[in-house]
């Protein structure tokens, strides 16, 4: 009996299935009203609003205005691998005999070519770039790409090392617009600023962020130091790229970041673009940066150092003097303490930079200095910084 009972019960849902597939494909509107947990449509909500109209808050039109300009920098340079002492090296093919006999002890010299990336910016319509100058350092070739895609070479016109910028020149058609500077006196903290590069080669990227901070120095990144601070996301590959305010215009230079792992910490440096502006200047009419220099080695004094030597903590210690060098010629010798240039007050060894540094070559200053206690006036004539040696 429950034998056929399941029989027929099977009989009927076949049927019922067999009735439903005849109506699913000759009758389907017969079918509407019929849907999952009895739910035959689903009514949305779409927006009404344009879709060109910006939406609140958004930086696009800075971005628009700002990106084009923004460039990513190939560079490569041929690196000739030194011979490596047979018990320095980890290579199997060093430990292999075959190798040893032809080569002995030492490897063969290999040329291999080194390549990195970073970003770079277009300031003027003659095809101006800035970037930094550890970007394109010691780099036998620089190939440019473009917002749009296109590709290019690029030449060096210039390099400052004590700031980390340098310009370069590309010569192709239909340039995009140049980027806009902005007046650095405008640049406060909170401000939120766009940082725009090619992080890790991933191509053209936006971050977003706040100036953290005005006029860091003292990090030991370059000679000469007055950064901005952000917490926009700046990675490797964002240097030399572009820092941006919301209206687009160019505030710094991405340049350094602080790091214990390589990636952005919310720590990043910009060069303010005053600082890359003078330089641009001084490089596209003088080939190069020309700064005052007096030939010392100072150092700070801090409040233990002062106790040791009884004297004020104040001003700058000189330790060492170059021969023949300005200071040297001018009578200041070791022990001295540097207070003043021309009236005013030197607190540190960046400021005595600075104030040095914007002195042009061949001009005099007066330095106010203590020495063994007893202050002294010395006129000293400014010699021409020397260029950073280069590594061979």
């Amino acid at each position: 009996m429950l034998k056929r009972l399941w029989l027929l019960f099977a009989q009927i849902v076949t049927l019922l299935l067999a009735i439903l597939f005849i109506l699913s494909t000759f009758k389907p509107n017969w079918l509407d009203g019929i849907g999952f947990n009895g739910v035959s449509s689903i009514t949305i909500n779409e927006s009404s609003i344009d879709p060109s109209t910006p939406n609140p808050g958004s930086h696009h039109e800075a971005v628009k205005r700002s990106m084009p300009a923004v460039v990513n920098i190939f560079t490569s340079k041929n690196v000739v691998k030194q011979k490596r002492n047979k018990k320095d090296s980890n290579s199997s093919q060093s430990n292999d005999p075959w190798f040893q006999f032809f080569f002995g002890d030492q490897a063969p010299n290999k040329e291999e070519e080194s390549s990195s990336l970073g970003s770079g910016v277009i300031v003027s319509a003659e095809g101006l770039i800035l970037t930094n100058h550890h970007v394109i350092e010691g780099a036998d070739q620089i190939e440019v790409a473009l917002a749009d895609g296109r590709k290019t070479k690029a030449t060096v016109i210039g390099s400052d090392p004590d700031t980390d910028i340098a310009v370069l020149r590309i010569n192709i058609p239909n340039l995009p617009k140049p980027i806009t500077f902005a007046k650095i006196e405008s640049v406060k903290v909170g401000d939120i600023v766009l940082a725009i590069g090619n992080p890790f080669g991933v191509g053209q990227t936006v971050t977003s962020g706040i100036v953290s901070a005005l006029g860091r120095d003292h990090l030991g990144i370059n000679t000469f130091e007055n950064f901005i601070q952000t917490d926009a996301a700046i990675n490797p590959g964002n240097s030399g790229g572009a820092l941006v305010d919301t209206r687009g215009h160019l505030i710094g230079i991405n340049t350094a970041i602080y790091s214990r792992s390589g990636g952005s910490m919310g720590i990043g440096f910009a060069i303010p673009i005053s600082t890359a502006k003078e330089v641009l200047e001084a490089i596209t009419k003088n080939g190069g940066v020309t700064r005052g220099w007096i030939g010392v080695e100072p150092q700070n004094i801090n409040q233990e150092l002062a106790d040791t030597l009884k004297i004020k903590p104040e001003g700058v210690l000189i330790i060492g003097t170059l021969q023949n060098g300005p200071a040297d010629r001018a009578g200041i010798k070791p022990g001295d303490v540097l207070k003043k240039i021309d009236g005013k007050p030197v607190k540190d060894i960046t400021q005595l930079l600075n104030k040095i540094s914007a002195v042009s070559p061949g001009q005099k200053i007066k330095a106010e200095i203590s020495r063994k206690g007893k202050d002294l006036e010395i006129e000293i004539q400014v010699g021409k910084r020397p260029g950073p040696k280069r590594q061979k």
